[in-house]
């Protein structure tokens, strides 16, 4: 596991997120979740969204697992292929809350649900990177847009395409950041939905950055490589400059008497 606590701390030297960056691991069998890890039913007494068991890992620093039996999102069940859904009640709900206006739209909502092969998934072990157990499948950075353009610069260094995502608002950490950047094996932004706000306190200023395994390395270089030519986070701000006031008084002349103001003949 050094290579990738190593990479978590390279995380930290060019990001410094708030929260621990989460490693996911899509698990086949629950008979290899690391041991001591927490689940939601057993340890906490309740079912949890797969976007709340990411907050608690990224805030506490805990290992968690997830299985059909910890599950409280019928979206994720869906997605994770644990509970597959009924279309038309899934249709019903996208209509009932006015997400879509009208059927046709519900139905090109739920059939753009990116979604395992069900059969294999049965956990998905969320842990902080800098000490996971398993090698992740995907790591989840949630951070700010500065942070997020850097990981941008990262990303894109080494092949030069940008950065392709889609955005709706729904299932969005979960689905459109973990499922996605699993099965393209390719970087995701990710604006948290509705869930992930509610019920994992996602903050205002908080953007999602998904980025598979295979990717890290990669990005890490393109960090590094950007970080030595200045290019850094913290946004090293230009102030070479000579202030003003209002546009026109240097701040060097504003404690000096003012002078007569000339009139148009002079």
């Amino acid at each position: 596991m050094k290579k990738w606590h190593e990479i978590g701390k390279e995380l930290r030297r060019y990001l410094n997120p708030e929260t621990f960056p989460v490693a996911v691991k899509f698990l086949e069998r629950t008979a290899d979740i690391p041991e001591k890890t927490r689940f939601p039913l057993k340890d906490l007494g309740v079912k949890l969204a797969h976007c709340q068991v990411s907050a608690m890992v990224r805030k506490y620093g805990w290992t968690m697992a997830v299985t059909p039996d910890d599950l409280g999102c019928g979206i994720s069940g869906h997605t994770h292929g644990w509970m597959p859904a009924d279309r038309e009640g899934a249709v019903d709900f996208l209509t009932r809350m006015n997400y879509a206006a009208d059927e046709a739209a519900a139905v090109r909502m739920f059939e753009s649900f990116r979604t395992l092969e069900p059969g294999k998934c049965g956990a998905v072990v969320y842990s902080p990177l800098e000490w996971t157990k398993v090698p992740p499948d995907v790591v989840l950075i949630y951070l700010n847009p500065a942070r997020l353009m850097r990981c941008l610069h990262g990303s894109t260094c080494r092949g030069g395409e940008p950065v392709a995502s889609s955005f709706s608002g729904r299932a969005a950490s979960c689905t459109e950041g973990a499922i996605a950047a699993f099965l393209d094996q390719a970087p995701k932004v990710v604006a948290p939905g509705n869930g992930d706000r509610v019920w994992a306190g996602a903050q205002d200023h908080e953007m999602i950055y998904a980025v598979p395994a295979s990717h890290l390395e990669t990005m890490i270089q393109g960090l590094a490589d950007t970080h030595a030519r200045g290019v850094r986070y913290p946004v090293p701000t230009y102030l070479r400059f000579q202030p003003e006031v209002a546009f026109s008084l240097p701040l060097l002349d504003v404690f000096k008497k003012a002078g007569k103001t000339k009139g148009p003949g002079g």
